[in-house]
């Protein structure tokens, strides 16, 4: 027996359009998987840190250090007439090496120490074996003079990209920015400096000032802004201490 089919043009139209319109559909999902792949990696790599999520009341005062003799004895003095025994100084190779005597205040006082790097330039605008060997240089000095190796990084000028971050990471550093930048490396005048960090910190947050010369104002302001803090409830740690078991606050690297 012959069998014959009859095919309805309308039925066969629509069919095409859900098929073309399936394939469209699988098209986007597959272009949207590889974007997110691209944009929103699941594991993004290392970050910076610059604060944390807590509701202690409780932050880290911050000091870097990269030239002079003059600022650091004072911003010590201050520190030890307050009782203030957790602190974190991020010290530049070059002038930790050139300072011992210093270093060794800094370290007899129990405060921790972390690296600022050794040239006082833009990481990201090396390359990587570069990046490398500016780490491996301050690593190698700060442990000589400190007797023990850091592994906190804040690097010069704040400044890194993702490979910066990485390969800090595969060298066993966490990248420590900050949330309240205090403005003193402006010299903008006591009164404004003490304001800017009492006014922005808040619990699980990272204050960024300075002890290299070119701050004049610091060590006038720290008096203030130590009382101020402890007035408010604030407790003072370093930042190993803030971070270690609290949710850290990133932000995303270009």
């Amino acid at each position: 027996m012959n069998h014959f089919w009859v095919f309805s043009g309308k039925r066969i139209k629509r069919s095409l359009i859900i098929a073309v319109a399936l394939l469209f559909a699988a098209g986007i999902v597959y272009a949207e998987g590889k974007n997110v792949q691209v944009f929103f990696p699941v594991d993004s790599g290392p970050a910076a840190i610059y604060s944390v999520n807590t509701d202690k009341k409780q932050v880290a005062l911050t000091f870097d250090i990269s030239w002079g003799e003059e600022r650091t004895g004072p911003i010590l003095d201050i520190l030890e007439q307050k009782g203030i025994k957790n602190v974190t100084f991020f010290l530049s190779s070059p002038w930790a090496e050139s300072h011992p005597d210093i270093v060794k205040r800094i370290v007899d006082a129990g405060y921790e120490i972390g690296s600022h790097g050794h040239k006082h330039e833009n990481y990201s605008g090396y390359d990587e074996a570069q990046i490398r060997a500016q780490i491996s240089k301050a690593d190698a000095i700060l442990e000589k003079v400190t007797g023990k190796k850091p592994n906190l990084i804040r690097f010069p000028n704040g400044d890194f990209d993702k490979r910066v971050l990485r390969v800090a990471d595969e060298m066993g550093y966490k990248t420590i920015q900050w949330d309240t930048d205090s403005l003193d490396w402006m010299n903008p005048g006591t009164d404004k400096i003490i304001n800017k960090v009492v006014s922005k910190a808040h619990p699980g947050d990272i204050i960024l000032m300075h002890a290299s010369d070119s701050c004049r104002q610091t060590h006038e302001a720290l008096p203030q802004i130590i009382d101020s803090l402890k007035e408010k409830g604030y407790e003072f740690k370093t930042v190993s201490e803030l971070i270690s078991g609290t949710e850290t606050k990133t932000k995303s690297v270009e």
